[in-house]
């Protein structure tokens, strides 16, 4: 029974890899056919990785005793402090967008 899990795990595996391949691979592939159709994923991907800078310059790296002892380091606690305050300024983003969005939509 055990090796039946473990034959089960790994088609998962597999089947989760050709999923994201799929996801990431064929939307470039249909996307060469019209190259100007990447350029707005590409500013959409600058636009991250600007705020994810400027999150990671604003970000701490102090550690507590716990997190020292789990060998977490100051770059560590400072990619991660960046990677989180990124998350709240696209979640923010995200329900100002919503919002006015509906309101736009019962204003018309």
């Amino acid at each position: 029974m055990e090796n039946f899990v473990d034959i089960g795990l790994w088609v998962a595996y597999i089947l989760i890899l050709v999923a994201i391949v799929s996801a990431v691979v064929l939307p470039i592939v249909n996307s060469l056919g019209d190259p100007k159709s990447l350029i707005k994923p590409l500013i959409a991907m600058a636009v991250i990785g600007v705020l994810y800078l400027i999150s990671w310059s604003l970000a701490g790296d102090s550690l507590n005793a716990k997190a020292v002892a789990l060998g977490v380091s100051g770059g560590v606690s400072r990619a991660v402090g960046g990677a989180l305050i990124t998350m709240y300024i696209l979640f923010v983003v995200a329900i100002v967008g919503i919002v006015f969005s509906e309101i736009n939509k019962a204003l018309k």
